[in-house]
């Protein structure tokens, strides 16, 4: 296994849901392509399983935080699910990444005291 798999960090829910969030806030992807996004801007750090992702966009639309339709592929002759931020999708970004900031700062100070 390469050093750089060993290092991957597994992503809890609500992560998972924030993440995705953010992915779609330039634009329209499809579920694989939100997973490799947040792979890619993460340097392979944070791996997002099929598994994990399918339920949290399902529950992220069931919410209202997304919405879906099925589109063609460009440069495929298929059809995928491309999923969008709403209005309300955008509301709880940033309160979740408000949250974030709060809870990344608390941990720097337990784990870095003064």
């Amino acid at each position: 296994m390469s050093k750089k798999a060993t290092t991957r960090v597994e992503l809890l829910q609500g992560t998972l849901d924030m993440l995705v969030l953010q992915a779609l806030v330039f634009g329209p992807l499809h579920g694989h392509a939100i997973a490799m996004h947040i792979e890619r801007t993460s340097n392979d750090v944070l791996r997002v399983d099929h598994g994990s992702l399918y339920p949290a966009l399902y529950r992220l639309k069931k919410r209202g935080w997304i919405s879906a339709s099925w589109e063609p592929m460009p440069d495929r002759n298929r059809d995928a699910k491309y999923y969008r931020l709403t209005a309300a999708g955008k509301k709880r970004l940033a309160s979740e990444h408000s949250k974030w900031r709060r809870l990344a700062r608390a941990i720097g100070r337990v784990m870095q005291p003064a």
